[in-house]
């Protein structure tokens, strides 16, 4: 069964952001960005440990096509926390402290 995918408050913003971002240059873009991030949340919740470790709480997926990286973290019961919507070249670690 997949797990439930959740969005830290501040990830959510960041996402929001980004999309917003995008379609001010072009909605088709930001369509596309869209659909890219929920490949991406639907490929972690039917295999949260896939990816690789950013420290020993967290994970990381990069967006294909997109500088773009999602990283989250497994909860006690199950699920998975998306604690950031980071962009690829900017300041790394800056969501450490997210509970």
């Amino acid at each position: 069964m997949p797990a439930d995918v959740l969005f830290h408050y501040l990830a959510a913003h960041e996402y929001r952001q980004a999309r917003s971002w995008y379609f001010r240059r072009s909605p088709r873009t930001a369509h596309r960005f869209a659909e890219v991030v929920d490949f991406a949340l639907r490929e972690i919740a039917q295999q949260p440990g896939r990816w690789p470790l950013f420290d020993d709480r967290h994970r990381w997926v990069k967006l294909k096509k997109f500088p773009y990286l999602l990283v989250y973290r497994l909860l006690d019961y199950g699920d998975v926390i998306v604690v950031a919507v980071a962009h690829s070249r900017r300041r790394s670690g800056y969501w450490q402290r997210r509970r």
